[in-house]
């Protein structure tokens, strides 16, 4: 990484100090997008655009951009940066004010942004991956995409100390997603999946993979449902911008089970890996 954005301008990325009375490092005050980059292409930039300005809104923060501003600033960076495959981060805290819970209107937001590498779990996906099944001890606004992660990252932590890739949250019983993924269960064809409400973060992969499986004629239903439904499921996936679609071959932690991937989960893999710009 040579450049980054920073606020309208794209700067060398040497340039770009944290300010010490930004929200964003006092408060976790801040959102932040994450948008996948194939082939010289943008992957539903649009989608994680509307994401941001609908975060933004629930937290009653301002973004003196527009969405083409925005864009323009990505596709700047990743001329400038010469990078072909990749992602690019995208964060905007409320500002730098004297710190303060109570926050002010009408301060100007900070915005940042670099390019990180990215490829799929090309193994992952061919193999899946064990799951740690674990409390979900996030706040209550998970709908709203903030860069306040800790709890996320906890669950992150715990999964891999037991060697999984991903921890599966649970509130009281209730499965809720993944630490950075959406979780979906298959049963006689059917995809099951907690509702996207304020719960859960409504992932755009998480999104797509849901048109893709009407248009494959698989029922789908958003539904909550108990961890212990996770050792009957058929099948088993989580999905992100990052692992795109992985299956989940093995529970551990507070539920333990071993689930084969199936063929609605390599239908879901073939048809997304048909979106991606070739």
């Amino acid at each position: 990484m040579k450049y980054a954005i920073l606020d309208d301008h794209i700067v060398p990325e040497e340039e770009v100090k944290i300010q010490l009375m930004d929200r964003g490092y006092h408060f976790g005050d801040g959102i932040y997008e994450v948008v996948r980059l194939y082939n010289g292409s943008f992957f539903a930039m649009d989608a994680h655009l509307e994401r941001l300005f609908s975060s933004a809104a629930k937290l009653d923060m301002d973004i003196p951009f527009t969405q083409e501003k925005l864009v323009n600033l990505s596709t700047e960076l990743v001329k400038k940066e010469a990078l072909h495959d990749g992602a690019i981060y995208m964060q905007l805290t409320r500002g730098a004010t004297p710190r303060n819970h109570l926050y002010q209107r009408g301060e100007k937001p900070i915005l940042t942004g670099f390019t990180l590498p990215a490829k799929p779990p090309v193994e992952d996906q061919k193999q899946g991956i064990s799951a740690y099944v674990t409390d979900d001890i996030r706040w209550l606004r998970c709908d709203i995409k903030s860069i306040n992660l800790l709890g996320n990252v906890m669950a992150k932590r715990e999964a891999s100390d037991h060697e999984c890739g991903e921890a599966i949250m649970h509130r009281d019983g209730i499965v809720t997603e993944g630490s950075s993924s959406n979780l979906f269960l298959v049963n006689d064809r059917t995809l099951y999946t907690h509702p996207a409400n304020h719960l859960i973060l409504n992932g755009i992969t998480r999104q797509q993979v849901i048109e893709l499986a009407k248009k494959l004629d698989l029922q789908v239903v958003e539904e909550p449902f108990p961890k212990e439904v996770l050792a009957q499921a058929d099948e088993a996936f989580v999905t992100s911008t990052s692992i795109e679609v992985t299956p989940i071959t093995t529970f551990k932690g507070q539920v333990e089970a071993s689930l084969s991937i199936g063929t609605v989960t390599r239908e879901l893999q073939e048809a997304f890996a048909s979106l991606i710009p070739k």
